[in-house]
């Protein structure tokens, strides 16, 4: 037979010189698909482990049980100790391991199937038994569907939040009395590290830790452009807080830092904030997640100009769009376009918004609209790649925002809460849309 002749699997001739022959090279995965083959592989592997660890923890069970029911915890301890020794790992470690395999086995068997089938990763298994073991035994059932759901479509640092959403809102009733619990807590911790250094931990209630967090950081930005400055900006943040915890107003800073305060978006259902009926959902602050209405009372009662309010009401007005008017977006439309995001929109960043820019989807040289439809927060390093780099963003009306990414694969970021969809051409700056 000729070199230039295919055959077929049957050992005929192929018509077609394109299938099979010595010279024929048949497509394969590219380098990123045999990073996401070796990966899925992994995952197969990861749920065998797991079963295997549960399988074998059962038996050594047995053995210690027939000893006598003083004996369990040294059979569980004893089990630990020698899956750490196999593995190679610490005892802190294999004890993750061990009461994951458990979890998934006995209490989570629909995830412990989907690793098995490679939809989703280990770390996304281990973030579900975790926060579910958490939650109320009554929460698990009821999140379930929507937690397997965001396993299979979420990056993990997305999956991790939309499951704690998913369980705060499940238990958002019983959020105040645990929060009363939770406060009562608070504290300072000194805890001594490496050469002459200490770790300084406070626990307090989640909003006042972020707004401590993003004045510190606006701050430090100022003091990083000073002519001159050389320190980082963990560096600058870390001196900013000793500097306030310790001079208090420090007069040492520039009169442009010294007025620097946090900003904090609060959004509660109208309904709730003003009937106190938390069944038409909780209250909630950016980058903290739900907290209790007594707190959201306060919070959207406070003088203060650094609290930013938003009542999720069906028949608020907003600016959707100064078209191209001009480039840099008006104050509410950059709110409303960090607001509605809630967090840097590239495919499983977590930065708050606070610390982003406000890109135009459509860059403005290229036509885009300075409008909600057009606009949405990219951490400095994503608005750099996008704008660089080889990959294209669009954006639908509903700020939902598809990444296409070198190698043609494709990925959707959907933001934290959604404005009314609507055809941009048909509106004009001066026409507010409904909620």
């Amino acid at each position: 037979m000729e070199d230039d002749i295919g055959v077929t699997p049957s050992g005929e001739p192929d018509p077609d010189p394109s299938w099979g022959g010595d010279d024929v090279v048949l497509p394969g995965p590219d380098g990123v698909g045999l990073v996401v083959e070796a990966a899925d592989m992994m995952a197969v592997f990861a749920a065998r482990r797991l079963r295997m660890i549960e399988v074998a923890r059962a038996e050594a069970m047995v053995e210690f049980q027939r000893l006598g029911r003083e004996f369990d915890q040294i059979g569980e301890r004893s089990f630990r100790l020698e899956v750490a020794a196999a593995l190679r790992i610490t005892e802190h470690a294999a004890g993750q391991l061990i009461g994951t395999a458990a979890a998934l086995t006995h209490r989570y068997p629909r995830m412990l199937g989907l690793l098995e089938r490679a939809g989703t990763t280990e770390r996304h298994a281990q973030l579900l038994a975790e926060l579910l073991d958490r939650a109320e035994p009554g929460t698990r059932d009821r999140v379930m569907d929507d937690a397997i759901e965001a396993a299979e479509l979420l990056p993990v640092g997305s999956f991790r939040r939309r499951l704690g959403e998913l369980i705060a809102l499940t238990e958002h009733p019983t959020l105040e009395d645990r929060f009363t619990d939770a406060v009562a807590g608070r504290r300072v911790v000194v805890e001594r590290a490496d050469d002459a250094m200490a770790w300084l931990m406070i626990l307090l209630p989640a909003v006042e830790a972020h707004a401590v967090f993003e004045r510190a950081t606006a701050q430090a930005k100022v003091l990083g452009q000073v002519p001159g400055e050389t320190r980082t900006l963990d560096q600058l943040r870390a001196d900013v807080v000793a500097d306030l915890l310790i001079d208090g107003d420090c007069q040492a800073h520039p009169d442009t830092v010294r007025g620097i305060r946090a900003t904090v978006a609060v959004t509660v259902p109208a309904l709730t904030l003003l009937t106190e009926d938390t069944g038409h959902g909780p209250a909630a602050v950016d980058g903290v997640g739900p907290i209790p209405l007594s707190q959201a009372r306060e919070l959207c009662g406070a003088a203060d100009g650094g609290w930013m309010r938003v009542l999720t009401h069906p028949e608020t007005g907003i600016v959707l769009s100064v078209g191209r008017d001009r480039y840099r977006p008006p104050t509410p439309l950059r709110q409303l376009a960090a607001w509605r995001s809630g967090r840097c929109m590239a495919p499983g960043c977590a930065l708050p918004t606070t610390r982003c820019d406000i890109d135009h989807s459509l860059a403005w040289e290229h036509g885009g609209h300075t409008a909600a439809h057009n606009l949405c927060p990219l951490c400095r390093g994503h608005h750099t790649i996008k704008h660089h780099g080889l990959w294209t963003v669009n954006q639908t009306p509903d700020g939902t925002v598809h990444w296409h990414s070198p190698t043609g694969r494709h990925y959707t970021v959907h933001p934290e809460r959604r404005t009314p969809t609507f055809t941009p051409d048909t509106l004009t700056p001066a026409t507010p849309a409904p909620f």
